[in-house]
């Protein structure tokens, strides 16, 4: 059965098949996980595998795209007023939820880490410090517990949730959360 690609329409639809790619690595990676072949991700954003190498020239580079739009919706979250470490919490874990692949590739601490997601994992931590503050004057978080600690957290998280089937994600999660939540709150 051959391909459905779209017609080549040239430079024009550059921003378009960047965002299709985008859209399809995050199905794909979701799914089948981080190390799902790259041609599953070209053929299911409906473009061939030049695209996808002109837009992401490794599989980092995809990843990292589809991990922006999580920390950009949890920055945000973070902007508006009134938000709590639960809310971003909460955000957090279903993001883990439907992108395990993601949250364990940032929260990760290998040897050499590639500055890509140093930079992005810093950014989570820093918005997760920026309640963190109200989240113990409130007695949500016990005293010493830092913004590295609720990252690190999030990733253990999202390591039992990578060896978790879809279907019992959620609830997984939220029996995970129980039994942290024991070492995190006073």
């Amino acid at each position: 059965m051959p391909e459905s690609r779209r017609p080549n329409r040239g430079p024009s639809a550059a921003a378009e098949n960047r965002a299709a790619l985008v859209a399809a690595a995050r199905e794909v990676f979701a799914s089948a996980g981080y190390n799902a072949p790259l041609s599953s991700v070209a053929r299911a954003a409906g473009v061939g595998q030049g695209s996808l190498y002109r837009h992401f020239p490794d599989r980092i580079s995809l990843a990292m795209a589809v991990f922006e739009d999580g920390v950009t919706e949890l920055e945000a979250l973070a902007a508006r007023p009134g938000t709590t470490l639960d809310d971003l919490l909460a955000l957090l874990t279903e993001q883990a939820i439907t992108s395990t692949a993601f949250i364990e590739m940032v929260s990760a601490r290998p040897s050499e880490p590639d500055p890509r997601i140093i930079d992005v994992r810093d950014r989570v931590s820093r918005v997760l410090a920026g309640v963190l503050g109200d989240a113990r004057r409130a007695g949500h978080v016990r005293d010493g517990v830092s913004a590295d600690d609720l990252v690190l957290v999030v990733g253990m998280l999202a390591g039992v949730l990578a060896r978790t089937p879809a279907p019992d994600r959620r609830a997984t999660a939220g029996r995970v959360w129980a039994l942290l939540r024991e070492g995190i709150v006073p």
